[in-house]
């Protein structure tokens, strides 16, 4: 992290030394391994290498001799010297650290930038450009550095103490289940530290019992292979879920549900800091940050020690908008956490991302229509956005629609996207790319003809090979033709 934030310029040998010099410095004599202590860490990185001193250069031998033999490629090094430092911090910690908006935000903040938003949408907007191989380095391939004080360096501190998360931990432990120990986060430790999920603190009224944690520990430990945690999880709560005890713990990416009686269940869900986790019967634990949910009509929405009151989605197949978290409007997408759920209307335009708007009632509305026409996603879902990127009456006698181009980015950075058209009958229209939306579909007219109806986003005009007597008009094109041909469409 500190070698693509310092100043491009300079040799890659000289960059990297002082990067990890950099890093060295920031972590000796440092024992605090609490949250708190580990983002102050990362914050002092991350300020030397905005503003390295040319005092690093001195005495550096000790740090060039430790060099690996192979150093990063320089396409990315170059195209982030370009950028203003805060946009570079901003790129780093989004698009190579993968850390959500929200995180980049308090680090921003706490980096003095007085207004973060524009620093990020800016850093988002960088077209990243190709590169031969990683910028990141396997843990092995580093040498410690020797220097008079004698001191052994871990290598994995080069690009990755930044950024550790160790937690103020209390144990739940019990001699019966010697294959998994439950720890937990202090109450307070997310606000003395970095907002992550780490930082969870246990809750419920049954967080604090040993043996039913220790059962629902020793379940985790006695699962199948591919299911099971071993050694270390974290307990993120414990307590009665509509009478029924319930206790939720975390390994890495995976939660498991464990409630007495049934089996226990183990699903993919992320890390993403702030969304909300299903604890079952339309309930929600939310992060400890997120104070004040409200319902979709704006009203409080009841919470207790962190849990929401029972809250569904308003459709049929019982997906969709949920409640707001501040700006945010989260929803339900089939998977164990709650998504941010976004709106752009027909008039939107690519660009920069800004921080999501809280969900209106004709967006709700869309998304209600749109969430029971998405496939349940087979990872998990940080934010949904969906595109109204062409609205308008239907040929020969069709009624008004919209034609949505529905982007879920998945933790970990990756996105899929889908079209949807909303008619009188909504359909699925395969996949779209969410910066250049185009879709089609067959579709039968009120006479009960058939036509081939394809439109494009904003700035855009669809082209499609294979059907008869195309005509465009307004970014919708109407064509005739054989359901059996293929269609090839393409957007110009």
């Amino acid at each position: 992290m500190a070698y693509f934030v310092l100043p491009g310029t300079g040799k890659r040998v000289y960059r990297l030394a002082i990067a990890r010099r950099i890093v060295d410095t920031s972590a000796r004599g440092a024992r605090d391994r609490s949250p708190a202590g580990l983002a102050r860490r990362r914050t002092r990185v991350l300020r030397r290498a905005l503003r390295p001193s040319r005092r690093l250069h001195i005495g550096l031998g000790p740090w060039l001799r430790a060099l690996p033999a192979r150093l990063p490629d320089p396409a990315l090094t170059a195209a982030l010297a370009r950028l203003h430092p805060h946009v570079r911090v901003a790129y780093v910690l989004r698009h190579i650290e993968g850390l959500p908006r929200y995180a980049v935000h308090d680090q921003l903040v706490e980096l003095r930038v007085r207004d973060p938003w524009p620093v990020i949408r800016a850093a988002d907007a960088v077209t990243p450009p190709p590169v031969r191989r990683t910028g990141r380095f396997e843990p092995a391939l580093l040498r410690p550095v020797r220097n008079r004080s004698v001191l052994p360096l871990a290598t994995a501190a080069v690009l990755t103490v930044a950024l550790v998360c160790a937690l103020v931990m209390t144990e739940h432990d019990d001699p019966r289940t010697p294959g998994l120990r439950l720890v937990s986060a202090a109450p307070d430790a997310w606000t003395r530290g970095a907002r992550t999920l780490d930082a969870w603190p246990a809750r419920g009224d049954l967080a604090r019992d040993r043996a039913f944690t220790g059962r629902a520990a020793g379940a985790w430990a006695d699962a199948p292979a591919g299911r099971r945690a071993a050694g270390v999880a974290q307990l993120l709560y414990a307590g009665r879920v509509d009478g029924a005890p319930v206790a939720l713990m975390r390994d890495g990416g995976r939660l498991a549900r464990y409630t007495p009686g049934d089996a226990l269940e183990v699903l993919e869900a992320g890390e993403d800091p702030s969304a909300p986790i299903a604890l079952g019967g339309g309930r929600y634990l939310l992060a400890p940050w997120d104070t004040r949910p409200e319902t979709l009509t704006g009203d409080r929405l009841a919470t207790s020690d962190g849990v929401t009151a029972p809250t569904r989605a308003r459709t049929g197949c019982g997906r969709g908008p949920l409640f707001h978290l501040g700006s945010r409007t989260v929803g339900d997408l089939g998977g164990p956490r709650a998504a941010v759920l976004t709106y752009h209307s027909p008039a939107h335009r690519p660009g920069p991302a800004g921080p999501p708007d809280r969900l209106g009632e004709k967006a709700r509305e869309f998304w209600n229509r749109l969430a029971c026409l998405t496939p349940r996603p087979d990872r998990p879902v940080s934010e949904a956005m969906a595109w109204n990127f062409w609205s308008g009456k239907l040929p020969h006698g069709g009624k008004r629609a919209d034609w949505f181009c529905t982007r879920l980015t998945h933790s970990g950075g990756a996105a899929t996207a889908r079209a949807a058209l909303l008619a009188a009958e909504d359909r699925a229209t395969g996949l779209c790319d969410a910066r250049r939306p185009v879709s089609g579909t067959w579709w039968r007219s009120p006479s009960g003809r058939w036509y081939y109806l394809a439109a494009a986003g904003r700035g855009l005009v669809p082209h499609a090979e294979g059907v008869r007597r195309p005509t465009t008009r307004k970014r919708l094109l109407t064509a005739t033709g054989s359901r059996d041909t293929p269609v090839e469409l393409t957007a110009r």
